[in-house]
């Protein structure tokens, strides 16, 4: 079971395509999407990010940051990017351990869940949208609840 809506969301740094690491708590008083995906490449995972792509306008005009977060390495999420022309910054949870804090992990495998979390410019837990096989509706949830 994912976090739940009300709470603080664990703040946490990874790796990122940026070419820096990624601090949660850098980015206090901005809005953040953040999704955890289970691998680069996936035909699931591929819908996801990209509906996520399609959609980043929308969150852009919202002033909302998207993230994408998975136990791939940096040199797959930057092939993923380019491949799919991605508009935002994916993060390496190499080990799972911050997938493990957001409760986005599947037990006794590891591997990541599908769950998005929308948290406001506090970085309380607004929104959160699980479900491993719909990845088409991640967006659509996150932009209900904004």
């Amino acid at each position: 079971m994912p976090l739940q809506e009300n709470q603080k969301a664990p703040v946490f740094s990874l790796p990122s395509t940026s070419g820096s690491d990624f601090n949660l708590k850098d980015y206090l008083g901005e809005p953040i999407i953040l999704f955890f995906y289970p691998k680069d490449f996936t035909p699931g995972c591929t819908k996801e990010v990209c509906e996520f792509r399609d959609a980043f306008a929308e969150f852009r005009n919202l002033d909302v940051k998207v993230l994408g977060i998975s136990q791939d390495s940096i040199e797959s999420h930057h092939k993923f990017i380019k491949q799919h022309n991605l508009p935002f910054d994916l993060l390496t949870d190499k080990n799972g351990k911050v997938a493990k804090q957001y409760k986005a992990t599947i037990p006794v495998i590891g591997m990541n869940r599908r769950v998005t979390y929308l948290l406001d410019k506090e970085h309380k837990i607004k929104g959160v949208f699980e479900n491993m096989f719909a990845a088409g509706r991640h967006v659509e949830a996150m932009l209900q609840k904004l």
